[in-house]
């Protein structure tokens, strides 16, 4: 069964969603993310994708509090994300309460240290953030394109243990156009076994069922419970069948 994880993406300490990255397209949702969180919790969800999207613009974390105040008051399972670029951001994650981390655009600018990461914590606390614009890897809160090619990246960090892989199609994020089901068959085809967590055009329970036909292990989504194309009734039944 396909795992289903929510999102809750961070901007001033508040719940919101930008569309295809943009930080200028940003809608807020919710004042307080620990309500947010303990919705999904009461749903039957056990596992969050946090977002701190001003830490990926000032390049390390600082949402930290909000982090500490979910693992604190929920018993979610947390993966933490955005602005990760050294070791003192990292213990800073995991000692407020992050069970894994994400690493997306420091595997790329900093391959040495992310390989470190991986010796270091092992593969079940460490993510690698894949975050694709036509294919190529995008870093730094998207707003830069890499000339990483998605394939190859994968199997770079693959090599080095890496278990676990978010990737997100950055053209879908937030507009509910439904997901990027080849690409991430492709991507099994490539790496079996791969515990892959597709991000990005979830619209419907329909498209999270068509990715769960297609194998897909897992899978983040945001804006369709925000805006109620995804209701925490919908999340119940998926989750009880």
């Amino acid at each position: 069964m396909i795992e289903i994880i929510p999102a809750i993406d961070l901007i001033g300490g508040k719940c919101v969603r930008l569309s295809q990255g943009d930080y200028g397209r940003k809608t807020v949702y919710n004042e307080n993310p620990l309500e947010v969180a303990r919705s999904f919790e009461d749903a039957g969800i056990r596992r969050l994708h946090l977002v701190d999207l001003d830490g990926a613009k000032a390049q390390h974390i600082v949402n930290h509090k909000v982090l500490k105040q979910i693992a604190t008051h929920t018993s979610l399972i947390i993966d933490f994300g955005g602005g990760l670029k050294t070791d003192e951001d990292l213990r800073i994650a995991f000692e407020n309460g992050a069970q894994m981390i994400t690493g997306g655009s420091i595997a790329v600018k900093n391959p040495a240290i992310f390989s470190s990461w991986i010796a270091r914590y092992g593969s079940e606390k460490i993510i690698l953030g894949a975050d694709v614009r036509n294919r190529n890897i995008s870093v730094t809160g998207w707003t830069e394109d890499s000339d990483l090619e998605l394939i190859p990246f994968v199997h770079e960090y693959r090599e080095q243990g890496i278990t676990k892989v978010i990737c997100t199609e950055i053209s879908r994020d937030g507009m509910m156009q439904g997901p990027a089901t080849e690409m991430y068959q492709e991507m099994l085809s490539h790496f079996p076994g791969l515990f892959l967590i597709a991000s990005g055009g979830i619209s419907c329970i329909a498209d999270l069922e068509r990715l769960e036909e297609a194998g897909i292990p897992a899978a983040i989504t945001g804006k369709a419970i925000y805006e109620g194309a995804i209701s925490m009734k919908d999340l119940q039944r998926f989750l009880s069948r």
